[in-house]
């Protein structure tokens, strides 16, 4: 089983009094029930609760890139602008709040969605992308990590050693999607579960999304696959004359677009 709900313990302690074990410092026509097998244990019960006044996460501004929108239908997302959202989120043992559009113009993002908080293959991802988060960072990305959790949900996961299943702290944000609006916009919400897939985005400076994917409940993401297809992005974008072959790293050779010209490439492999 890819998630569990965290034990009834957890979630009545939380309800009934959140703040006496937190605190902000210490796609398709048929309904997805038809076509995946869902564990029965997904059915939890989450509340939301309100936060105090959120303090704004600020990025840092660079160089705009061609455009590479196209005029795609609703679906896929590829191609199209991406939704905006503004949520509370959980950074650095904070509340927070996170707009996306405040990312245009200034960077790249990966925005990734995951079931729920306190389960088994979730925390094995986020984790992850926070250990390499430096190389993304040094690439101009901020990364985001979204479930339908509460953020006060999200801090006590934060706020738990990773030897017990917690994550510990994050060097990028857990964005709280309680409405389930943000999940149902980027077209990863499961209706009768009320939980998402395991979609991830990739979305440019200009706010358009130019890479997803979408895992079912059990299958986890790869950190490096990621990375790969964003740097192919970034490469394209800066040398639009070139496109970039299957396993293509920085430093290995790109091809022309041409049925003549791409010979060279072909020719050199």
């Amino acid at each position: 089983m890819a998630c569990t709900v965290p034990s009834a313990a957890l979630l009545s302690s939380s309800s009934a009094n959140p703040r006496a074990y937190i605190s902000p410092k210490s796609f398709l026509s048929k309904p997805f029930s038809q076509i995946l097998t869902i564990p029965n244990s997904f059915n939890g019960l989450r509340k939301s609760f309100q936060c105090q006044p959120l303090r704004s996460l600020s990025s840092r501004r660079s160089h705009s890139r061609p455009s590479f929108a196209v005029r795609a239908g609703e679906l896929p997302l590829v191609g199209n602008t991406a939704p905006d959202f503004e949520a509370e989120a959980v950074f650095d043992q904070e509340f927070i709040k996170v707009k996306l559009s405040e990312y245009i113009g200034k960077k790249y993002v990966i925005l990734f969605f995951y079931p729920l908080d306190f389960t088994f293959v979730c925390p094995t991802e986020i984790t992850a992308f926070s250990d390499r988060y430096a190389e993304f960072e040094k690439i101009n990305t901020e990364i985001l990590g979204v479930s339908v959790d509460s953020v006060f949900s999200h801090l006590a996961w934060v706020q738990t050693d990773r030897k017990s299943g917690g994550l510990g702290d994050l060097k990028y944000p857990l964005v709280s999607d309680v409405t389930k609006s943000i999940s149902k916009s980027y077209n990863v919400l499961i209706p009768d579960q009320g939980i998402a897939l395991r979609g991830l985005f990739i979305i440019d400076k200009e706010g358009v999304i130019q890479h997803s994917t979408i895992n079912n409940l059990a299958i986890g993401r790869s950190v490096d696959e990621t990375l790969r297809t964003l740097q192919a992005l970034q490469f394209v974008q800066e040398n639009p004359d070139e496109v970039c072959p299957a396993g293509w790293k920085p430093g290995e050779k790109s091809m022309k677009p041409d049925p003549k010209l791409s010979k060279e490439y072909f020719a050199a492999i």
